[in-house]
Protein backbone atom coordinates (compact mmCIF):
# COMPACT_ATOMS: atom_id res chain seq x y z
CA UNK A 1 0.00 0.00 0.00
CA UNK A 2 1.38 3.56 -0.66
CA UNK A 3 2.56 6.00 1.75
CA UNK A 4 0.51 9.23 1.95
CA UNK A 5 2.88 12.36 1.68
CA UNK A 6 2.17 15.84 2.72
CA UNK A 7 0.01 17.56 -0.44
CA UNK A 8 2.23 19.73 -2.48
CA UNK A 9 0.63 22.10 -4.59
CA UNK A 10 -2.79 20.69 -3.72
CA UNK A 11 -2.09 17.50 -5.36
CA UNK A 12 -1.52 14.54 -3.59
CA UNK A 13 1.99 12.74 -4.07
CA UNK A 14 1.69 8.62 -3.15
CA UNK A 15 4.82 6.62 -2.89
CA UNK A 16 5.12 2.86 -4.18
CA UNK A 17 7.83 0.27 -4.27
CA UNK A 18 8.64 -0.48 -7.95
CA UNK A 19 7.00 -4.11 -7.08
CA UNK A 20 3.71 -2.74 -5.40
CA UNK A 21 3.42 -0.64 -8.16
CA UNK A 22 3.93 -3.34 -10.88
CA UNK A 23 1.33 -5.17 -8.64
CA UNK A 24 -0.85 -2.37 -8.88
CA UNK A 25 -0.48 -0.43 -12.17
CA UNK A 26 -3.94 0.80 -12.87
CA UNK A 27 -4.25 2.20 -9.35
CA UNK A 28 -0.96 4.30 -9.54
CA UNK A 29 -2.32 5.22 -13.26
CA UNK A 30 -5.90 6.49 -11.79
CA UNK A 31 -4.23 8.07 -8.61
CA UNK A 32 -2.02 10.04 -11.28
CA UNK A 33 -4.85 12.03 -12.42
CA UNK A 34 -4.83 13.52 -8.87
CA UNK A 35 -1.08 14.01 -8.24
CA UNK A 36 2.20 12.47 -9.26
CA UNK A 37 2.95 9.24 -8.41
CA UNK A 38 6.64 8.28 -6.83
CA UNK A 39 7.91 5.03 -7.24
CA UNK A 40 11.40 3.77 -5.57
CA UNK A 41 13.90 0.86 -6.25
CA UNK A 42 15.79 0.34 -3.41
CA UNK A 43 14.42 2.61 -1.49
CA UNK A 44 15.27 5.84 -3.56
CA UNK A 45 12.68 7.59 -5.98
CA UNK A 46 13.57 6.40 -9.72
CA UNK A 47 10.36 7.50 -11.62
CA UNK A 48 7.17 9.81 -11.46
CA UNK A 49 3.81 8.74 -12.92
CA UNK A 50 1.95 11.64 -14.08
CA UNK A 51 -1.10 11.99 -16.10
CA UNK A 52 -0.94 12.73 -20.01
CA UNK A 53 -2.82 16.42 -19.22
CA UNK A 54 0.14 17.24 -16.57
CA UNK A 55 2.82 15.80 -18.64
CA UNK A 56 1.61 18.23 -21.23
CA UNK A 57 1.30 21.07 -19.30
CA UNK A 58 4.61 20.25 -18.04
CA UNK A 59 6.71 20.37 -21.08
CA UNK A 60 4.63 22.82 -23.72
CA UNK A 61 7.07 25.04 -25.44
CA UNK A 62 6.77 28.65 -24.18
CA UNK A 63 7.33 30.95 -26.82
CA UNK A 64 10.14 30.80 -29.20
CA UNK A 65 13.96 31.27 -29.18
CA UNK A 66 13.67 34.40 -30.69
CA UNK A 67 11.09 35.61 -28.16
CA UNK A 68 13.21 34.17 -25.44
CA UNK A 69 16.16 36.20 -26.63
CA UNK A 70 14.39 39.88 -27.73
CA UNK A 71 13.14 39.61 -23.31
CA UNK A 72 16.69 39.36 -22.57
CA UNK A 73 17.78 41.77 -19.76
CA UNK A 74 20.99 42.01 -21.67
CA UNK A 75 18.92 43.27 -24.87
CA UNK A 76 20.34 46.62 -25.42
CA UNK A 77 23.60 46.78 -23.32
CA UNK A 78 25.69 47.38 -25.71
CA UNK A 79 28.15 44.81 -24.71
CA UNK A 80 31.16 44.23 -26.59
CA UNK A 81 33.26 40.91 -27.12
CA UNK A 82 36.85 40.20 -28.36
CA UNK A 83 36.84 37.76 -31.09
CA UNK A 84 40.03 35.26 -30.51
CA UNK A 85 41.57 34.71 -34.34
CA UNK A 86 43.71 31.53 -32.82
CA UNK A 87 44.60 28.91 -34.94
CA UNK A 88 41.82 26.03 -35.25
CA UNK A 89 43.10 23.23 -32.14
CA UNK A 90 43.03 20.35 -34.41
CA UNK A 91 43.91 20.20 -38.32
CA UNK A 92 41.92 18.20 -40.25
CA UNK A 93 44.51 15.95 -42.30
Amino acid sequence: MPGRSPPSDSHPTDTWTLANAKARLSEVVDRAQTGPQIITRHGKPNAVVVSAEEWARKTARKGTLAEFLLASPLRGAELEFERVHDEPRDEIP
